[in-house]
């Protein structure tokens, strides 16, 4: 067996992954990014929806994303947008934007290992963690780290191998077409609520560029056992709600993934690991999006776990500074959008109908921070006290104290 030797060894190349050993490997430590597919972004597992303070930031490319500046939505009775003077979320091209960030690691000098599947979990006499063992084609490679990042996603391969954490209870499950269409609003995104839509979550057209789009539907588990990829065909077949202003659908590609939905209740630091990304919950509860949460905070792992090697501990106490950063940072907003996300899931039909009025009321900044799950203390007593109505005030209020 091949046994290769790194500071980090990072598992999943996504955009939490790539961002980690990108980090690591600029702050002069080696690290070794393995994914399991046969290329990065071989499989689309996200809408991409995200917002563009934050990926200016990060550096990604303009040609990455199409740019959205009105915010449609419709339920079974009611429809409205907010409209913005300029484009402050976009629609990332997924594939185009995660292979930009591996390949920005690759550049910083980590080394990529595709079609490497992790199969063992390697531990020393203490229980800790000290690398992994991964078939690459018909060979095994032997991987030693000193620190380990699970970036693995969803499945969060490293610490349920460890027995550190168990599988997501309560999570989104979403199905999605890219499509060419025939007639397209390129800069407006739709979410369509209600039960026709989707129970327990919603559906939406997110415009990928000026006539592609991806119109998917996502759905709470376990609050419904409704399936999401039948739902979405149905959808698209009778041509439901805005759907039917599309004119002439081509389905292009399948996408299907699931996204942890419980908040930020994991533990995410042990001795030699860290968790990141979807592996750590890390993800906005109210549109389900997590790409912004998955670069910032791997950018954060990479530069803690390096820090960790070259002071020579790396056990849990080194590596806490990671998750004391990242708890600082959203612990608060999520668990304030948690809140929002579990009223919206009782809603009925008629409420919502109800609730689209008073999204209505806001603007388009106070939209975007409330749906970006920017629940800020001083931006919630600013919203319930600049709108008079008491239903708004309502909303507003009952995130504000967190």
């Amino acid at each position: 067996m091949e046994e290769l030797d790194f500071d980090v060894i990072v598992v999943g190349g996504g955009p939490a992954g790539s961002s980690a050993a990108r980090m690591v490997a600029e702050n002069g430590c080696t690290v070794a990014l393995i994914e399991k597919e046969e290329e990065i972004a071989e499989t689309v597992r996200t809408s991409g929806v995200t917002w563009i303070s934050d990926i200016e930031k990060f550096g990604i490319p303009k040609n990455c994303y199409n740019p959205i500046k009105k915010f449609s939505f419709c339920s079974p009775n009611n429809s409205v947008t907010i409209s913005d003077e300029i484009a402050k979320a976009a629609v990332l091209d997924v594939r185009k934007t995660y292979r930009f960030l591996a390949n920005r690691a690759e550049i910083a000098g980590s080394k990529i290992f595709v079609n490497t599947n992790v199969t063992k979990i390697l531990q020393n006499l203490e229980g800790k963690c000290i690398g992994v063992i991964a078939k690459s084609q018909d060979k095994e490679i032997q991987f030693n780290g000193k620190v380990i990042i699970d970036a693995s996603g969803f499945t969060t391969i490293i610490g349920k191998e460890l027995g550190y954490v168990k599988q997501w209870k309560k999570f989104g499950v979403g199905a999605e077409f890219e499509v060419k269409t025939e007639k397209l609003e390129h800069d407006n995104w739709w979410l369509m609520v209600g039960q026709e839509y989707s129970p327990a979550g919603y559906a939406w057209i997110f415009p990928t560029s000026k006539n592609t789009a991806r119109i998917g539907v996502g759905i709470g588990k376990p609050d419904s056992d409704v399936d999401p990829t039948m739902r979405l065909n149905e959808l698209i077949d009778k041509k439901m709600g805005p759907i039917k202003d599309l004119g002439n659908i081509e389905k292009i590609e399948f996408h299907y993934g699931l996204i942890p939905n419980e908040g930020l209740s994991r533990k995410t630091v042990y001795d030699n690991v860290i968790l990141v990304g979807d592996s750590a919950g890390q993800a906005n509860p109210l549109v389900l999006e997590g790409i912004r949460y998955a670069i910032r905070f791997g950018e954060v792992a990479g530069r803690v776990a390096s820090n960790a090697i070259k002071n020579g501990d790396t056990s849990e106490k080194e590596l806490m500074s990671y998750e004391n950063e990242w708890k600082k940072a959203i612990l608060s907003k999520i668990n304030s959008a948690v809140k929002v996300q579990r009223r919206w899931v009782g809603l009925t039909d008629d409420e919502w109908d109800k609730e689209l009025s008073i999204i209505n009321e806001l603007t388009a900044d106070e939209f975007l921070d409330f749906i970006r799950a920017d629940f800020g203390v001083s931006k919630m007593v600013k919203l319930a006290t600049h709108h008079p109505k008491m239903i708004v005030r309502q909303l507003f209020n009952m995130v504000k104290g967190t």
